[in-house]
């Protein structure tokens, strides 16, 4: 790793390199496969078709299809750096009171060596989004990834960290068993915010724009940038083709209706009716019954 300086403040440069132009193609297929699950142009349609719980039902998933986007990308740019393994599969993770335990009342200077039997069985689990490990430098990051914090209490943020703390006991023996005798001999634990707020970098808390230092990999953190805007421009679009669809149909069946509207026989046109005065017409609200008088 060579450092570049900016500004004054040193910047690490690192061998690998996720190339814009070289990932676009495979930002936007990605882009592609999530939106099409439930976000494409046809889903909104019907969604809309439908009424306001089906709409609220599907901007309710943009979160959930954005997170889902993050991993994937996160785990596509890692891919440039060859020493990563990138695992997401099968990660449920115990949280045993003897780990619970270690954590609340031990600096973590002082477990950060130990490591406990995967096999422990325990009531809570945790479950990370993406574990990485570096099989050059065998130090493995525990990573969640939120789309924005702005919601998070600071004591939710720290219960989160305790979790994944305790979880991160069990990693060494996880890999070693599971995963083709991979060895980490130090496990971190990173919550990656991306909306690159409320960062806490001693603490564990990281922006997006941070993750060229997490993967090794220059540019990762700008490769991510351009991904979810590609995915909310791809969203926007659909939603905006959608509600122009909506519209055209709407307008061509009031168009139907007007043509179809005619005043002969008994039906009431007007304030008069084949010369008979319109009776006029009380609106209110619904009167509970009376009791009859005696």
């Amino acid at each position: 790793m060579d450092l570049n300086t900016d500004n004054g403040v040193p910047t690490p440069i690192y061998p690998h390199t996720a190339d814009l132009a070289v990932l676009l193609p495979s930002l936007e297929a990605l882009v592609d496969e999530i939106v099409a699950t439930g976000l494409s142009r046809d889903a909104l349609s019907r969604a809309l078709d439908a009424g306001m719980i089906e709409v609220t039902a599907v901007l309710r998933a943009v979160p959930a299809a954005e997170g889902k986007l993050l991993e994937r990308g996160i785990a596509l740019v890692a891919g440039r750096n060859p020493d990563l393994v990138v695992l997401t599969q099968n990660l449920r993770l115990p949280v045993t009171k003897a780990a619970s335990e270690l954590v609340e009342m031990n600096d973590p200077a002082l477990y950060r060596s130990l490591s406990l039997d995967a096999d422990s069985g325990g009531r809570k689990t945790y479950t990370p989004d993406l574990l990485i490990l570096n099989r050059r430098t065998e130090v493995a990051h525990l990573v969640d990834v939120k789309r924005s914090l702005g919601s998070y209490e600071l004591s939710r943020i720290a219960e989160l960290k305790s979790r994944m703390l305790a979880a991160a006991l069990v990693v060494p023996d996880l890999l070693y068993k599971e995963h083709r005798r991979l060895r980490a001999k130090e496990v971190r634990v990173v919550v990656l915010n991306a909306e690159n707020q409320r960062a806490d970098i001693d603490g564990g808390v990281w922006p997006l724009s941070h993750l060229d230092h997490l993967l090794e990999v220059t540019g990762a953190g700008e490769a991510m940038a351009h991904l979810r805007e590609l995915f909310q421009r791809r969203v926007e679009e659909n939603w905006s083709a959608a509600l122009a669809s909506c519209r055209q149909v709407t307008s061509a069946g009031n168009a139907r209706k007007a043509s179809t509207l005619h005043c002969d026989g008994d039906d009431v046109c007007g304030t008069e009716t084949r010369g008979r005065p319109r009776l006029p017409v009380a609106i209110g609200f619904a009167r509970a019954p009376r009791a009859a008088s005696p």
